[in-house]
């Protein structure tokens, strides 16, 4: 059984009277809480510090400071522009374009960061921010590289520190109900498990042969931080948005959209690391993550699943799961993106994000789902911070969800080949992938701890 399985009873254990108790408890409590250690609470507002200020970071700082109980006390953020509308809602919140400068001249003032920046920089700065015994909010995916995450995850697992990833649709009532009903054994043991996203954040092309002028008041070196330099592309070929799709910055489809539709997965099944990961598309270019991929996990089986081993399928773009699973759906259509779940009793369809469906229609028509009460990512880490609670998303558990998906990521690049997993010893048994695992960073960019 997996470190995540709980006490629950076997799916085949479960009557129709004990699926009801079990699935209309609220909020489905303690077998989802996560084992961070809490901080020292502050007696007074948490003093916050965001890396990053446009995009997911303003999100992530409106919904923070909406809780009432954090004040922002200073933000990073290379492209001063993108500040705009943090200067004016927070004028008292001090701006700095190096995130490095900012945690020496505002350590005293904080008591926690966010750190929502491009993937290539969560681990640094998340790692920075851990040493300096701070609490971290970081975006997901947790980090660029597997061998990051497990660095992450043992270094705040070690620490009292409190940890959230932002995979905000974890909280939601429709995730957490399905994870109840799986547990509660509505579809009996699970089979096996198809997971997709319609968009692809790949591309096909070859990078631009061009220089183009770096915007005003935007610092590109401290862009590429512990990247390599290279010239910068203007027509947002990376800033602020498609580096998603580019190797060295981003982590593709898989990385960016894998860790909220696996999340369900890995909290109803208690899954762990895969035994293997294969991809069935095609490779990356010398600068993109491909379109169109298709990737197969084979994870140990736990409590919860029918078999020894339960097989995990990934598709993104154009790619979807195969006619005969989509014939389970009693002629719905598939949704746009969200995954399916095959039981040996039935069918559970998660839509992202929306209300999980069961098939077949005759059997589960007249069950009674469970009433989940909706939580607060955002508020569960602040009241964490404040030594009320505990966050379920913290880094031992979306480090070894990260880790899952990276696996991915790194197979998608050996097509048609099966890559052998030792989570134990942070290798594959095929020594052409283990370079992948872990990357360089540039000189005067190493952090303790990582590189």
């Amino acid at each position: 059984m997996s470190a995540h399985a709980t006490d629950l009873p076997a799916p085949h254990a479960v009557s129709r009277r004990a699926f009801l108790r079990l699935a209309g408890a609220a909020g489905l409590g303690a077998p989802f809480l996560a084992s961070d250690l809490i901080a020292r609470p502050p007696s007074r507002l948490l003093g916050h510090a965001s890396f990053g200020a446009g995009g997911m970071a303003w999100e992530d700082i409106q919904q923070l400071v909406r809780t009432g109980q954090v004040r922002l006390e200073a933000v990073a953020e290379v492209d001063l522009k993108r500040a705009a509308a943090v200067r004016k809602a927070f004028p008292q919140a001090r701006i700095y374009q190096d995130w490095r400068k900012l945690l020496d001249r505002e350590a005293r003032h904080i008591d926690s960061v966010s750190v929502s920046t491009p993937d290539h920089m969560h681990a640094p700065m998340a790692m920075s921010a851990l040493q300096l015994g701070k609490n971290v909010y970081c975006q997901k995916p947790l980090t660029h590289d597997l061998w990051e995450a497990r660095k992450l995850a043992e270094y705040a697992g070690a620490r009292r520190v409190v940890t959230q990833m932002g995979i905000q649709i974890h909280a939601t009532s429709f995730y957490r109900m399905a994870a109840t009903l799986a547990r509660a054994g509505a579809i009996g043991r699970i089979k096996e498990v198809h997971c997709w996203n319609s968009g692809s954040w790949g591309d096909a092309a070859a990078r631009p042969d061009t220089v183009d002028p770096v915007p005003e008041e935007f610092d590109w070196d401290l862009w590429l931080g512990v990247c390599a330099r290279r010239p910068f592309i203007g027509k947002e070929y990376y800033h602020p948005f498609y580096w998603r799709r580019r190797l060295d910055f981003g982590t593709g489809t898989l990385g960016d959209m894998g860790c909220h539709l696996l999340d369900p997965v890995f909290m109803a099944l208690g899954l762990g690391a895969p035994n293997s990961v294969r991809s069935e598309g095609v490779p990356p270019n010398a600068w993109n993550w491909p379109v169109d991929a298709q990737v197969h996990y084979v994870f140990p089986g736990t409590a919860y699943t029918a078999d020894p081993t339960l097989p995990l399928t990934w598709y993104d773009g154009a790619r979807k799961p195969p006619p005969e699973v989509r014939a389970l759906l009693e002629g719905d259509d598939l949704p746009g993106t969200g995954s399916l779940w095959v039981g040996t009793q039935g069918v559970l369809v998660l839509p992202h994000v929306a209300r999980p469906m069961l098939y077949p229609d005759a059997k589960f028509k007249d069950l009674k789902l469970p009433e989940i009460t909706e939580k607060n990512h955002w508020g569960e880490y602040v009241d964490a911070c404040r030594g009320q609670g505990r966050t379920t998303a913290g880094f031992n558990y979306s480090g070894p969800l990260t880790e899952a998906v990276l696996l991915g990521t790194i197979a998608l690049r050996f097509p048609q080949a099966t890559l052998h997993w030792d989570s134990r010893r942070l290798a594959f048994a095929e020594p052409g992938a283990n370079p992948f695992i872990r990357r360089a960073y540039r000189a005067g960019w190493s952090v303790r701890g990582l590189g």
